[in-house]
């Protein structure tokens, strides 16, 4: 039987080797098959050409394709008729061949193209720079550049000639620092005259000001707060107080608001910075200066509120009392902190009372659907589960936007079922697929409908279809010229122009800052890109959540959000394992943001956060000599293997496969013996280890997104599934 499995595996992983080849454009080694169709397919697209009418581009289809598989349909194009077509792929065939070392041959496919493709004739000149300079010819080199000096003095390419001419003439990198501070290239300069002398508060400022969440800027953060203190302005302390706080050190970050202008906002990040770094007596006075200074800020209701945290009983009940009468988006919460007071001293019917209010003046709020939840889960805890679904039930209608929601409305379902209400549990159920299609309970509701979507005891020998787009959504912010740069997968190209279009601008609109999240992706900064695209859930105006809301509609947001970096790799060594690669895909997004090089702070490593002694032993047992964990294909190799290991300890039962990855099979062995595992679903909730309840959650929600996203099937039974909910609920 086991013989059968491992063969009908194998069938599976070729499959879907076949099936991505053919779809992406990524080579395998060894699957010819799918080399010639794909080849024929690119050649049909190749010969179909633009149309313009729709504004969609053969070339931009191949930029995914890598550089020796996409050659021949670019030479078919290049040869062609003047179009944009035509122009696009002798400018990606330059590009490609300078990289290949060939830039003679770059160099023809450039001849003419700077006054033909205008949208990028600077990047025209600069691709003429670099295949001289690839050539070794100095002389033809620095007349290119010194040309773009003096034809496009403003545009980025000036950073890139400034770079290499100032490399024999300093006052060039002068004029890029004062230009261009912000250019990938002037960093670079920067960085080396910090190197030679790091006594330069001008050039640590532009660090703190254009890198602030790169590798060592807390170090240099820290040395300009030491040493320079006394010759920065506001201005100053506000940026570095931003990047402390922006990267948690909230105590930093505090001390440097301090000294920043006055706003609500630094005032209030003033006080709550020194209260979390225990000087609740110093965050104090931020508080009530905020208060004095910005009665009607938003910060201040929650600056109230605060304050009562720190304050005695009888002065917290004024504080929040101010909160409840003057600032109705903090009142909810202030409400229920009144009562924890009242009922400490004694007054439980006045505490019922605040209560009270939260549920039916409040109903909507975050607060009232988190008390809710409380109430439920604790009366669920007694087996009180009639009682549990009438605390929770009002959470998916009052509640929708809430973050529990979708939890809510899941266990909704779960204790109607046990209630023996079985239509009341599959309404719940469709809903929560419906209304957050996005969600790991929309993955557990999928199954408790009986779709095919994979359980914790299947999900691993699962090898679903994936499709993924052909090309690049759009960019929706920038120049012409960035768009176009995108467009054709220059990525680094694009980056250096989009930071020196974004300048000094310290807030991003919602479409900028998605923007920028796609660049981050396309230079393989996915943690910093993905984590942007999320974080567009914070934003706080009604029209930037509307325009969050629109963006949320657009697939391009989701695939954004779950991107496939390091594909090939993960099929390959998912394949060798008999592991789901969309579940090793899940896994590696939780763990590293597929960052290669990223090391916690418990010393893991590398795409699975390998730590290094189960790496050698892992290593030891396929009689692996030579690895890196910083290396993704090796790193792959070996977690992979540790995710088997887990599966094998654990009856191939995949939720305890991944809480033991996380948590280590020991921890998870006791808790099976102590909770028992009849209902994984209640399992999950009674995992000690806060941190782990979540990873199983999050790694299980990524793979469902991944499912939902790129396997057509069960794309188009969400779609259909919400679309039918939609015309019923207008009914």
């Amino acid at each position: 039987m086991l013989k059968e499995r491992k063969q009908q595996f194998r069938l599976l992983a070729g499959a879907i080797v076949l099936l991505v080849s053919v779809c992406l454009g990524v080579v395998f080694l060894g699957v010819t098959v799918a080399n010639q169709l794909e080849e024929k397919e690119e050649n049909k697209t190749a010969s179909q050409g633009l149309t313009e009418s729709t504004g969609k581009s053969a070339v931009a289809r191949l930029v995914s394709l890598p550089p020796q598989q996409r050659a021949t349909n670019l030479d078919a194009f290049a040869s062609g008729p003047k179009s944009r077509e035509q122009y696009r792929a002798r400018y990606l065939l330059a590009s490609d061949l300078i990289q290949q070392n060939q830039p003679e041959q770059a160099l023809n496919h450039l001849e003419g193209l700077e006054s033909d493709y205008p949208v990028l004739a600077s990047h025209v000149a600069l691709k003429r720079a670099q295949a001289y300079q690839a050539m070794g010819d100095r002389e033809s080199a620095t007349g290119v550049w010194q040309t773009i000096l003096k034809k496009y003095p403003n545009q980025a390419v000036a950073a890139e000639a400034l770079y290499h001419l100032g490399k024999s003439n300093p006052k060039h990198w002068d004029d890029a620092i004062a230009k261009f501070p912000s250019h990938p290239r002037t960093l670079e300069i920067v960085r080396q005259r910090l190197k030679n002398n790091p006594n330069q508060l001008p050039l640590l400022l532009i660090l703190a000001k254009h890198t602030p969440k790169a590798l060592g800027m807390q170090e240099i953060r820290d040395r300009i707060v030491d040493k320079y203190a006394d010759q920065l302005t506001p201005e100053d302390w506000e940026m570095i107080g931003t990047g402390y706080w922006e990267t948690w050190k909230y105590g930093k970050a505090g001390k440097a608001y301090a000294k920043a202008p006055r706003t609500p906002r630094n005032l209030y990040r003033a006080g709550r910075g020194l209260h979390l770094d225990t000087k609740a007596t110093k965050g104090k006075i931020f508080y009530q200066q905020l208060i004095s200074a910005y009665p009607n800020a938003k910060e201040t209701g929650l600056a109230l509120r605060r304050l009562a945290s720190i304050s005695k009983r009888t002065e917290a009940l004024a504080y929040l009392d101010q909160v409840i009468q003057n600032y109705p988006d903090e009142a909810p919460q202030a409400l229920l902190d009144k009562a924890k007071i009242l009922e400490k001293l004694n007054s439980k019917v006045s505490a019922g009372q605040a209560r009270k209010s939260v549920l039916t003046q409040y109903a909507s709020s975050d607060a009232a659907a988190n008390y809710r939840w409380q109430m439920a889960q604790k009366k669920a805890a007694k087996g009180k589960l009639q009682q549990a679904w009438q605390w929770a039930q009002p959470i998916t209608t009052n509640n929708p936007d809430s973050d529990i929601a979708a939890q809510a409305g899941f266990w909704v379902g779960r204790w109607a079922s046990k209630l023996g209400r079985p239509n009341d549990a599959k309404a719940a159920f469709e809903h929560v697929l419906a209304r957050y299609p996005e969600s790991y309970y929309a993955w557990r509701s999928a199954n408790y409908l009986g779709w095919n979507v994979g359980d914790f005891t299947s999900v691993r020998y699962l090898m679903p279809k994936v499709v993924r787009p052909q090309a690049r959504p759009l960019l929706t912010d920038g120049s012409a010229t960035l768009k176009e740069l995108y467009k054709l997968g220059q990525d680094q190209d694009a980056w250096a122009l989009w930071q020196v279009e974004l300048g000094d601008r310290k807030e991003l609109s919602v479409s900028e800052q998605f923007s920028d999240g796609l660049l981050r992706l396309g230079i393989g900064d996915n943690l910093k890109g993905i984590n942007q695209v999320w974080s567009l859930k914070r934003r706080e105006t009604p029209q930037e959540k509307a325009q969050w809301a629109a963006l949320r509609d657009d697939p391009k947001y989701w695939h954004a959000l779950f991107p496939f970096p390091f594909l090939n790799s993960i099929v390959n060594w998912s394949g060798q394992r008999e592991l789901n690669p969309l579940l090793v895909t899940a896994l590696i997004r939780q763990e590293s943001r597929f960052e290669p090089e990223i090391r916690s702070v418990a010393g893991a490593m590398g795409l699975m956060q390998v730590m290094p002694a189960t790496g050698s032993w892992v290593a030891q047992k396929i009689q692996l000599k030579e690895y890196n964990l910083k290396n993704p294909d090796d790193n792959i190799k070996l977690g992979t293997w540790y995710l088997s290991f887990t599966h094998q300890q654990n009856s191939n039962n995949s939720l305890l496969a991944v809480a033991s990855y996380n948590a280590g099979p020991g921890n998870v062995s006791k808790w099976v013996n102590r909770y028992g595992f009849s209902d994984p679903d209640a399992f999950i909730e009674k995992i000690p280890f806060r941190e782990t309840k979540g990873y199983v959650k999050t790694v299980f929600g990524n793979y469902w997104n991944y499912l939902r996203l790129y396997n057509p099937d069960i794309s188009r039974m969400v779609e259909a599934h919400a679309a039918t909910k939609s015309v019923a609920a207008s009914n």
